[in-house]
């Protein structure tokens, strides 16, 4: 997940000179139009992962009109549910460039395009292109942005700010499935997936609300946390300074000659221009055209630079292997809790309790306990006698248990039970930055929860399908619950065995230097 230093809301520069002098804090910072960009990000999240968590409902549709395998009609959602998180590292270039309000809205734009477009398919493969990638790559643009405003607005009450936002997924997960079996009994799947676009189109007006904090606002965010967290800056400056040391990101020194040298190109060019006025009126319009080229290029190589210093400056952070073991948890974990979204309501018609079901699914179920299992958690991780991590595993082996026994259950009631409990063990979810930020500190926070999104983004991509593959060779979903099951819990015992590992090293050098 992009964010640049002031995401964080630690500055660990050497700005003592700038830090001295009072500088009267934002009143739109922890408040004011930052509950508006809380407002935005839930409704983002209600429209984006709501609608992508409802996706089962249309799956069904897909099979009985094109009469596909379940295993390539899955890669439909997989397809958009993943590329919506894999793209995000890469969407911080725009986020760099443009910044998040535009990216935003051509998000948005792209995503009801993709919903549009899908409307008029003839083949599950013209869904590949139009749904799954058009439609996918517009959530992200969307999706991203959503996130880092949050983080920019908030210092103080970051965690409530991104807890209420997050609970848009659960609210959209259950009021998108109500709204999609609606459209689709009363207008077919077409005409719904029409409806949906333009009710994407919504997403723009969220754009809209990202308004970006000037230079000003964020300097002055930064000394304001600064006069007040000078102890926790000195704790994640002793956390990261040897990595940052080893590895380091990209040099001041040749960020500012670049600067330097484009700054020599547009003198350069006002020179040419001004001397053409007294010239010739013909060449002002190919100079304007080379100022503007000479301008965009400054600000993309500008973009760049710090993308690029924002993800792969980070190397340390591979170097740590409770993250690594991390990353591997992260590639088995989600496909875990996206596969019964899909495949649940094919699952409900297969033991025939869809009378049961259309009165309350068990998506809604699964949506509407998450919601509660996010802010329960959260304040259990918080009392000081608790620890994060081990209510993290916790609520890991409760979901991979439900997973587990989850084919086993042939009755609406058992299955109800079963979804609940998924939906509240998954609550874990808004504990991920709290534990990631625990594994590699404050300064890391974002890269390193960048790179979690996108390996989870790499486990829906390719778990749905999964799924449905291995129901067209043995005929059940069973085994597709009992396979990712297992892969969950080989990545549940990757974090355990790390930690182990790290805390035996330095007891086997002590005994090595007292032999000595």
């Amino acid at each position: 997940m992009y964010a640049s230093r002031e995401d964080i809301g630690y500055d660990f520069g050497d700005d003592s000179k700038v830090g001295s002098k009072p500088i009267k804090p934002n009143p739109n910072i922890d408040g004011g139009w930052a509950w508006m960009i809380v407002l935005s990000s839930f409704l983002v999240h209600i429209l984006i992962m709501g609608s992508q968590m409802a996706l089962g409902i249309l799956n069904m549709e897909w099979l009985e009109e094109f009469n596909q395998s379940r295993g390539l009609t899955a890669w439909v959602s997989s397809l958009s549910m993943g590329i919506t998180l894999i793209v995000g590292p890469f969407i911080g270039l725009f986020i760099s460039t443009c910044g998040c309000r535009k990216t935003a809205i051509i998000g948005g734009i792209l995503n009801a395009l993709g919903w549009i477009l899908s409307a008029y398919a003839s083949n599950v493969h013209y869904l590949f292109l139009t749904f799954g990638v058009t439609a996918g790559v517009g959530s992200g643009m969307v999706y991203l942005p959503a996130v880092v405003m949050v983080g920019q607005y908030f210092q103080k009450r970051r965690a409530l700010a991104q807890g209420l936002s997050t609970t848009g997924t659960g609210f959209g997960a259950f009021l998108m499935t109500a709204l999609l079996k609606y459209l689709c009994i009363e207008f077919g799947w077409r005409n719904a997936m029409f409806i949906q676009g333009a009710i994407s189109l919504n997403l723009c007006v969220c754009g809209a609300l990202m308004r970006p904090l000037s230079p000003k606002d964020i300097v002055s965010e930064k000394y304001v946390v600064r006069s007040n967290s000078e102890d926790n800056q000195a704790k994640a400056l002793s956390h990261s300074a040897e990595t940052i040391k080893s590895n380091g990101a990209l040099s001041e020194e040749p960020e500012k000659k670049e600067e330097a040298t484009n700054e020599e190109v547009l003198d350069s060019v006002q020179h040419i221009e001004i001397g053409g006025k007294s010239r010739s009126g013909r060449n002002m319009y190919g100079l304007r055209i080379l100022k503007t080229v000479s301008q965009l290029t400054v600000t993309v190589r500008r973009g760049f630079a710090i993308w690029y210093s924002s993800y792969f400056g980070a190397a340390s952070l591979f170097t740590n292997r409770v993250f690594v073991a991390f990353i591997i948890w992260a590639l088995f974990a989600y496909s875990s809790f996206v596969i019964p979204f899909i495949h649940l309501p094919e699952i409900v018609k297969q033991y025939n309790l869809s009378r049961q079901n259309n009165i309350f699914p068990l998506t809604s179920i699964i949506a509407i306990v998450h919601i509660f299992g996010k802010v329960i958690l959260g304040i259990i991780s918080d009392l000081p006698c608790i620890s994060t991590w081990n209510v993290f595993l916790m609520a890991n082996f409760t979901l991979v248990t439900c997973i587990l026994t989850l084919p086993l259950m042939q009755t609406y009631v058992s299955l109800a039970v079963v979804c609940a409990l998924i939906g509240f063990s998954s609550g874990y979810f808004s504990l991920m930055p709290v534990v990631t930020e625990d594994l590699v500190g404050t300064k890391h926070l974002a890269n390193a929860y960048g790179i979690i999104i996108c390996a989870n983004g790499i486990s829906a991509l390719f778990g749905p399908p999964f799924a449905g593959w291995i129901y067209d060779i043995t005929h059940k979903y069973d085994f597709s619950f009992y396979i990712s099951g297992l892969l969950y819990m080989v990545g549940i015992i990757f974090l355990l065995i790390q930690p182990c590992i790290q805390k035996k090293q330095p007891r086997e050098k002590s005994t090595e230097e007292a032999q000595v």
